[in-house]
């Protein structure tokens, strides 16, 4: 059973229920008020009926009567045509016109007649007649009825109408409900269409929008995803083009190096040198270890993408004491100035050591010998601290600030140099992905000067360290 109705249930449309709904609605209201208006009505037309029935017999029992024969009826008699009129005794003996029907009498009008009811009004359910009984003098009372047929004919004559009227309203009802339903829904079935389309090419095209309402404000949030898939997929597409353009020139050197070197095993081949087979060695290592670390930069990236692992508190001191015990181990021809300050924030500490990393080493890769990398972590006072990495290198040329964090972007001075292109990218995003930002600079000896701001708080017992 329960399978049924799911089946059935499934199988209408949301047009088909709207329009059912407003059906339902109306045919609920006008049902309701097509009741009231009967039942009004039908108290009305018996209200008035008792009253003209009443007023009459009260008519009759004023009338003076006539004595015709030797029978005497009241005069009212003759000129009641609608009406069966009778003169009831208190033995039960009914007067009554000769031409006329007697009207039903029964116990009601008994009493009325031997005085113990001064008045009786029913209805005869034998006859179909309204009946009342009003005393007329000693031991009688007057009699009268009156058939209830064509009242009964008016009322259901007012049936048939309320009941045309309310189908015709229903169905009205439900021709507008259909028409509300398809104007209504058409941003919804837009919607529909457009998934489906999505679902079917991958067309990303924005669906158009019209109006206001809350199917508008739908139409413009799925826009908005479609437009955030877009970009996404751009980026993805453009970030395979540059690592299969970055990736091209070492493969490509690899693989005459590796020519080279089958080329000299041969027997009729020209025999290399020990020092031409060094070199090629270094650089066939050179190659698999710039190789290598693109792969492992564009891992990273990747992994960036996907949902902030479980974040913890981080001492930001800590992270640059890690990345400095590292850097120091690559780095053995330049000293390295430090000055932290304590400063604690929630977020992932391997991400930030990655971040703080790729700075040191970039400082380090374009220092002169003997030069000093000067690091500096203090708060500002606004809830924020910063993390400055400085070098007495060359520094960035005006033209190449605002690219410097792109991916694989590398400036004419940094492209004899080894590295991937990504690591100031990878800065970037992790410190975006902390609620922070990084930016670059010229530092006062006129090399590059980076900065990272994050927010955070000092914590409680921190101290100074250098």
């Amino acid at each position: 059973m329960t399978v049924g109705s799911t089946h059935v249930k499934r199988r209408f449309s949301l047009r088909a229920r709207v329009t059912l709904l407003a059906a339902a609605c109306v045919a609920g209201a006008v049902a309701l008020v097509s009741l009231a208006a009967y039942l009004t009505m039908q108290d009305n037309l018996y209200e008035q009926v008792d009253q003209r029935l009443v007023q009459r017999a009260q008519d009759a029992v004023r009338t003076p009567p006539v004595r015709d024969r030797l029978v005497q009826i009241p005069g009212a008699f003759l000129t009641s045509a609608d009406l069966h009129i009778g003169v009831l005794s208190a033995q039960g003996d009914l007067a009554h016109p000769r031409d006329g029907q007697p009207p039903p009498v029964g116990r009601p009008e008994l009493d009325v007649a031997r005085g113990d009811a001064k008045a009786s009004l029913r209805t005869d359910t034998a006859t179909g007649m309204r009946v009342v009984a009003l005393p007329s003098g000693p031991g009688q009372a007057m009699v009268l009825a009156q058939s209830l047929a064509p009242t009964e004919e008016a009322l259901r004559k007012l049936a048939v109408v309320l009941f045309v009227v309310s189908g015709a309203g229903v169905v009205v009802a439900a021709l507008a409900g259909t028409a509300v339903a398809r104007g209504g829904l058409r941003p919804v079935q837009q919607l529909t269409a457009a998934t489906e389309r999505v679902a079917r090419t991958g067309d990303l095209r924005p669906i158009p929008v019209s109006g206001d309402d809350e199917l508008a404000r739908l139409t413009y949030s799925f826009n908005t995803m479609l437009a955030t898939v877009a970009a996404a997929q751009e980026q993805q597409r453009q970030l395979v083009a540059d690592a299969g353009h970055e990736l091209r020139t070492p493969l490509t050197s690899l693989r005459t190096n590796l020519e080279l070197l089958l080329a000299a095993e041969k027997a009729d081949a020209p025999t290399l040198s020990d020092k031409d087979r060094a070199d090629i060695e270094s650089d066939i290592k050179a190659q698999l270890d710039e190789v290598t670390q693109l792969i492992g930069d564009l891992v990273l990236l990747a992994r960036a993408d996907q949902p902030r692992a479980e974040l913890e508190r981080v001492d930001l001191v800590e992270v640059v004491e890690r990345a400095l015990d590292r850097a120091r181990r690559r780095a053995t021809h330049v000293e390295f100035d430090v000055s932290l300050q304590p400063w604690q924030l929630v977020g992932d500490s391997n991400a930030l050591e990655r971040a703080v990393l790729n700075l040191l080493d970039n400082a380090v890769k374009f220092s002169p010998a003997g030069g000093v990398v000067r690091v500096v972590s203090r708060p500002l006072g606004d809830g924020t601290a910063v993390v400055e990495v400085s070098d007495q290198g060359p520094g960035i040329a005006d033209e190449d600030l605002p690219k410097v964090f792109d991916r694989f972007y590398r400036s004419l001075q940094a492209r004899t140099l080894p590295g991937s292109g990504l690591g100031l990218a990878i800065v970037k995003q992790a410190v975006e992905r902390h609620g922070g930002a990084v930016y670059a600079g010229r530092a006062a000896e006129g090399g590059a000067l980076f900065t990272i701001r994050l927010p955070g708080q000092i914590p409680e017992s921190g101290t100074q360290s250098s």
